[in-house]
């Protein structure tokens, strides 16, 4: 994709096109031009386990485990 020029409106508002419909981006300040990333949320009550390396390691070793068929008796 390439440069696109566009206008903010009178309440601050920018239009990124139907490209971005409906998407959370972040925008961000770098030295005086605006960084726009497309992201992601994740529910306040599920965050704390991508905060918990060891818990997160354990729940994908667990479904590693669940698709390789190997469940405890």
């Amino acid at each position: 994709m390439g440069a696109l020029t566009r206008k903010v409106d009178g309440k601050g508002r920018l239009a990124l096109g139907q490209r971005f419909a409906n998407q959370i981006v972040i925008v961000k300040e770098v030295n005086g031009t605006l960084e726009i990333t497309p992201a992601v949320a994740i529910p306040a009550k599920e965050a704390w386990l991508y905060e918990n390396d060891q818990a997160l390691a354990l729940v994908r070793a667990g479904i590693q485990q669940a698709k390789a068929r190997q469940f405890s008796n």
